[in-house]
């Protein structure tokens, strides 16, 4: 009989362990909330996980009296954001003082006001997702920041006008070179002009990094209502906000953290997962649904090689104005590849009814390919409204030059274009008897 249970001690060792290392775990988990509440703050989250986005709602307790800011970042996703500051050092205000970027310049760089810094930054380093949701009793100072002109609004601004609150929760993510990398350039007029970035300036330190966070902040997620929410309501006591994650979010954990000041302040974790035929797309940061942009991307493949073309030029706008989550830079570098199945097929097709000119087309090609090495650089030194505002005046033109050689003015005078059409029509007949035959 002992030899059949001589295995009972081991297994009540391994239950023992497993117990103890269980209740290690446990202990590990709720040692930062112990300490939060500690601190005189704690968060808790009705939900701790969230299926292509969705909304979770946030409460707490805090020191009463004191804001409360609510730090949501993604802590798996990082992704690219750059920003080419062309614009003329202003020089001192009414009290003879630089702003943080004109300082910078002047006393780092050696500029002047009214000069142009021509400086590039870039980062590798920023989160998928960033927003900071902000006491309900701030809504003025978000509003009128808000109502500037032209997409005016300033990141510093607002986080100053918020309060020490917003500032230590920026801070938590971006308040030092350990957390965020920034490099940055020291370009030329011409430089910019050919696309380059310059040469590599020496690292910034703390402050200019957290400033210079500040503007890729903005640079990268553009609206102001994608950085800020104003939705946390403050009682004496306790808070409570709700935060929603709009869908084709970035997936991967999320940090939720609640900030009084640097000294006091909760951190929590909620997951967000997507699952095909959404797909996370790395460079642009975000999640999207296949299925439109592949029915977009058929009719324009269509019509694009009906027009010589492989479509690219009418996927562009279509793109950036049907899907605004996806930045500039990466919807141009996406449909340049792409281009090449419909023009593939298309030169196939062309080719068989013997519609192409290989020397004409090797010539226009060696003058592209030199313009491929500019492009893509170009497009990293401009903004979205700059890049939406040139391809649109293109595409103006070429419609304007299309329409005007569709006249009946100009197809009478032009009999060469007419031979052409009637040629086309007639090889196109030939290829599809052929093809019967």
């Amino acid at each position: 009989m002992k030899g059949k249970f001589r295995f009972l001690p081991w297994l009540a060792m391994a239950l023992m362990l497993a117990v103890s290392a269980q209740t290690s775990r446990a202990e590990e988990k709720v040692t930062p909330m112990a300490q939060a509440a500690a601190g005189g703050i704690t968060i808790n989250l009705d939900k701790t996980s969230l299926d292509n986005g969705g909304t979770i709602t946030i409460t707490g307790k805090a020191p009463a009296g004191k804001d409360v800011f609510i730090e949501v970042v993604n802590v798996d996703k990082k992704v690219r954001a750059n920003r080419f500051d062309a614009d003329k050092i202003k020089g001192p205000d009414e009290e003879g003082k630089l702003s943080a970027s004109d300082q910078y310049y002047v006393e780092k760089l050696g500029k002047k006001a009214g000069e142009r810094p021509h400086v590039f930054y870039l980062t590798e380093n920023m989160p998928a997702f960033y927003q900071i949701l902000v006491p309900k009793d701030k809504q003025e100072i978000f509003d009128a920041e808000k109502g500037k002109k032209s997409n005016g609004w300033s990141m510093s601004a607002l986080i100053k006008g918020f309060g020490d609150g917003a500032a230590a929760a920026f801070n938590d993510t971006f308040g030092s070179a350990e957390k965020i990398k920034i490099d940055h350039f020291q370009s030329t007029l011409m430089q910019s002009v050919i696309g380059s970035r310059g040469t590599l300036l020496q690292a910034l330190d703390d402050k200019n990094t957290t400033a210079r966070a500040m503007q890729l902040v903005k640079a990268r997620f553009r609206s102001i209502d994608k950085v800020f929410a104003v939705s946390v309501d403050v009682q004496d006591g306790s808070y409570a906000a709700t935060f929603k994650l709009p869908k084709g979010s970035a997936p991967g954990d999320y940090k939720v953290a609640a900030v009084v000041d640097k000294d006091t302040k909760a951190e929590t974790i909620f997951s967000n997962s997507v699952a095909f035929p959404t797909v996370y797309m790395a460079n642009a940061g975000t999640s999207m649904n296949l299925i439109w942009p592949f029915v977009i991307s058929l009719l324009v493949a269509i019509f694009g090689v009906m027009m010589g073309a492989g479509g690219g030029f009418l996927m562009n706008p279509i793109l950036a104005q049907i899907f605004p989550v996806l930045p500039h830079t990466v919807i141009a570098g996406t449909v340049t590849p792409t281009v090449l199945f419909s023009q593939g097929s298309g030169i196939l097709n062309y080719s068989k009814i013997k519609f192409i000119s290989w020397k004409l087309g090797v010539g226009i090609g060696l003058a592209m390919m030199c313009g491929g090495f500019i492009g893509p650089k170009l497009t990293e030194l401009i903004t979205l409204d700059q890049y939406k505002a040139a391809f649109g005046w293109i595409l103006v033109v070429l419609a304007l030059l299309m329409f005007w050689q569709t006249t009946p003015g100009y197809l009478a005078k032009n009999k060469k274009e007419q031979a052409i059409l009637k040629e086309f029509k007639k090889r196109a007949e030939e290829a599809a008897k052929a093809k019967q035959a």
